[in-house]
């Protein structure tokens, strides 16, 4: 089930440009930086009164964050939705006719296990579901 929008992804270009400048809008420094290596991508994370923005950045030519940017330049990529069970959400949608990038669960930012929806099952929208992982400790 869908509990709440986690983050939105904006793909940019050139990082130190792009968290400068949300920075200055945000008027908050991003919360963390990491780089999502199964993804390709470079990753800031503000957090601001409940909401949270993601920045990409390709780090390789073959990344999907880089193909978009070459094919609709910067701007929104993505909105993710944290989800309670990411596994028996997969199989819901796909029950429903929803078509997935991922069929199953990947590593994403910060702890989070990712799987996507295709724009073409979503009217031109990627979607990410998302779950925090749960350490192994808990």
């Amino acid at each position: 089930m869908f509990e709440k929008i986690a983050h939105i992804g904006i793909a940019v270009k050139h990082m130190d440009r792009a968290m400068e400048l949300f920075t200055k809008l945000f008027n908050v420094k991003p919360r963390r930086l990491e780089e999502v290596w199964n993804e390709k991508v470079k990753t800031a994370l503000f957090e601001f009164n409940g909401t949270s923005i993601e920045l990409l950045e390709a780090t390789s030519p073959d990344s999907s964050v880089a193909k978009f940017l070459e094919k609709r330049g910067e701007g929104v990529h993505h909105i993710s939705f944290e989800v309670d069970d990411i596994q028996k959400e997969i199989e819901r949608l796909k029950t429903l006719g929803f078509q997935l990038v991922n069929e199953s669960p990947r590593q994403g930012a910060d702890d989070y296990l990712v799987a996507f929806l295709h724009p073409r099952s979503t009217n031109g929208v990627l979607i990410e579901i998302s779950q925090k992982r749960v350490p192994a400790n808990s």
